[in-house]
């Protein structure tokens, strides 16, 4: 899992990236608002770590500007900010979660699997996209009509765009939805899987970010 964690307490941020690291996950962790609003523009994350008081602004109008520009990711503020009030605002403001500060590292954990879990189970089963039909339930394909037949790992990475759309995906988040922690992956097998995805859904269909990753086209 990628996490951005948006926190300018160094006191609280580094176990935290330590503790969620050791489960596995990748965590960025930014000091200010414009350093993550940079990273969410060019790469996929999982779900989002907000603190409200940031050197350069306030968490919830940037909560709101993400969403304001279509941003599906889930976010859980984390903040000092306990009053009811100050939770249904965030809440409203389109947070999927509030955590109060001081809180428990596991307890984080726990809600960051809630929400991503949650998140998955709320897109479309049914996605369009030109001719292409595919069906998130069944794991079933169709181009014009005409059922195509995809691997399993062709499937995860075309889901994985899918569930990120419109972010770009970089190679280290589809190598790590699609294989196993520990299998040994060939240098060019992202590449391959997305050679033979264009071959069978569209050439122009999966998009490359040179240096960057990958985005489904519209």
């Amino acid at each position: 899992m990628r996490i951005l964690l948006i926190e300018d307490e160094q006191a609280l941020a580094r176990p935290l990236t330590e503790h969620l690291e050791a489960d596995r996950n990748i965590v960025e962790w930014f000091a200010t608002l414009d350093e993550a609003d940079a990273a969410l523009r060019t790469l996929a994350y999982d779900v989002v770590l907000l603190d409200l008081q940031l050197p350069d602004g306030d968490g919830l109008t940037f909560l709101s500007a993400l969403r304001g520009r279509g941003l599906r990711t889930p976010v859980i503020i984390l903040t000092a900010r306990d009053k009811v009030s100050d939770r249904i605002d965030g809440l409203n403001r389109g947070a999927d979660d509030y955590v109060i500060k001081p809180f428990d590292l596991d307890e984080v954990k726990a809600r960051i699997h809630t929400v991503c879990r949650r998140s998955a189970d709320q897109i479309a089963q049914t996605v369009q996209i030109r001719d292409l039909v595919v069906n998130m339930s069944d794991h079933t394909v169709t181009r014009a009509g005409q059922a195509v037949r995809l691997t399993a790992r062709e499937w995860g990475v075309l889901e994985v765009l899918l569930r990120r759309k419109p972010q770009i995906v970089t190679k280290e988040n589809l190598e790590a939805a699609i294989y196993a922690y520990g299998e040994e992956i060939e240098s060019n097998a992202i590449e391959a899987h997305i050679s033979r995805l264009r071959t069978k859904l569209g050439k122009d269909l999966i998009v490359t970010h040179r240096g960057l990753g990958y985005t489904l086209g519209t």
